[in-house]
Formats: C-alpha cells, structure tokens, sequence
C-alpha cells in the first residue's frame, strides 16, 4: 500500500517542526505509538511519506498498546500497517485493573499514559529502535499547558524532543505544530480507517474537555490565538540538545530538498 500524502501545508508544518527541534537523524529506528486513533493514524501515513522522500534514511516500526477494554478491537490494525510493508507489533494488558489496584491520587488519563509509555518504552529496546514517536498536535500542547497552569500552578506542556530518563530512547512529537483540524481533513479526505475512541476514563477526565471548549471560545474571538500560543510554547516545548544553531536556515533547505523530491 502506497501512504497517503498530507496536505502541503500540513507537511510544511510536520517539516518545520522535525527540523527546529533536531528530530529525526540519519539511521534512527523509530517506533509509532499507534492507537488506532485519528492522530496517530496520520502521523503513520506521514511517516511512511517522509521515509520515501525525506533527506534523511531511517526505518519506521509500529507498537499498538491493547488495553482490553470492552469495544475496542485493534487487531485489524496489524493487516493495515503491514500491507504498508511496516513492522507491527502489540501488546496487551489490562490497564483499568491495574489501575484499580494501584492508582492513588491522580487521574486515570495519567496512570493509563504512563503505563501506555513505559511498555513502548519496552518494545522500542526489545526492537532496537532508538526514537519514539508520538502524535500529540498543537491543540494537545496547548490544553496541556492551560491545564497545568491552572491545575497545578506549572508552566509546563509537553515536549517536542527528548531524551527518555534513562537516556537510551528519544521521545519526538512531529505533529507539535500541527491543529487538530488539519489532522481531522487529512484523514477524512484520505478515508484512513480509524478505530473510534473508548477511553474509559472519559467520564472522570471532565478538566480537557472544558479547557478544550475554553480555547475554541477564544479563538472564536480571536483567530490568532493558536499562532500566538504556539510561539508562547515554543520555550516549554524546547530542550537545549535538541535544538539546531539556525533551525529556520536548516528547515528552509530541508522543506526545498523535499518539496523538490515529492
């Protein structure tokens, strides 16, 4: 199966990103947390694209985390994913009882991530892949950071590059740049099969979905305002090994070198 090309605008976007923040090198083996959800269906079709065009060679795998929850149903998803001549790999576990035993003060959303995370962690070293991509957009870090602010009094969001605790894996996040709705045509327009949401701990979670509401409000009034968050992250979103001497110089040459090879 031949990926589905992003939009230009979308790829300039993805582009600008990888090169600021330093996030795909010549040789990684990089491994796609892929839920089955909108984004990170996107992200592997952009992926599969860059890896035929980009300037830079390096080999791309999949890891599908099954929580088993009642109603979803992932393993369609390894025909999919190996029909684009990728490797797929998933592993199981029941992340909801094994909140209920250990969960303490925190959320489920939390629990449930940094479960997700330590056992992609695991596949990556099992795999030999050395970066871990993930398909948090520009809506994602900007909840994220309101959240914090609000919630815990923080100035913190997600990052778009770094290195793990341990220092053995690389975390990118190339949609940092990204809106939600550009994803959201991406992968209407290209019919991407989607495996719908279930998280059960939706119910819980009620803090995202305000903050999400908030911010459309906002832009609602002003139009600018995810322009104006994204350069006000960029400090939050950085880490200083990460981060070229002249990101724009460099992503100027990258973007024509691939724009003039796709």
């Amino acid at each position: 199966m031949i990926p589905e090309k992003p939009p230009k605008k979308m790829l300039r976007n993805i582009g600008k990103a990888i090169t600021e923040y330093n996030m795909i090198k010549d040789g990684d083996h990089i491994l796609l947390g892929l839920s089955g959800g909108k984004d990170s269906m996107a992200l592997l079709h952009t992926l599969a694209h860059l890896q035929k065009y980009a300037p830079v060679n390096f080999k791309l795998s999949t890891a599908t985390i099954n929580p088993l929850a009642d109603g979803f149903e992932p393993t369609p998803l390894r025909t999919y994913v190996e029909s684009m001549d990728i490797s797929f790999f998933m592993e199981s576990f029941s992340i909801f009882e094994q909140a209920k035993k250990s969960m303490r003060n925190d959320s489920y959303c939390a629990f449930c991530s940094r479960i997700r995370r330590g056992m992609l962690y695991s596949i990556a070293r099992r795999e030999n892949c050395n970066v871990l991509a993930l398909a948090q957009h520009l809506d994602d870090l900007a909840e994220s950071f309101l959240m914090s602010s609000f919630y815990t009094g923080k100035l913190e969001t997600m990052k778009a590059h770094y290195t793990n605790d341990i220092g053995d894996l690389r975390v990118i996040r190339p949609f940092v740049y990204v809106r939600e709705r550009q994803i959201t045509d991406f992968v209407n327009t290209a019919s991407l099969p989607i495996i719908e949401d279930n998280c059960i701990g939706k119910e819980t979670q009620r803090s995202r979905p305000h903050i999400k509401k908030l911010l459309e409000e906002q832009e609602k009034i002003n139009h600018h305002l995810f322009k104006s968050l994204m350069n006000a992250l960029k400090p939050l979103m950085a880490d200083n090994n990460t981060i070229p001497a002249n990101p724009y110089a460099a992503g100027k040459k990258v973007l024509r070198q691939r724009n003039s090879d796709a």
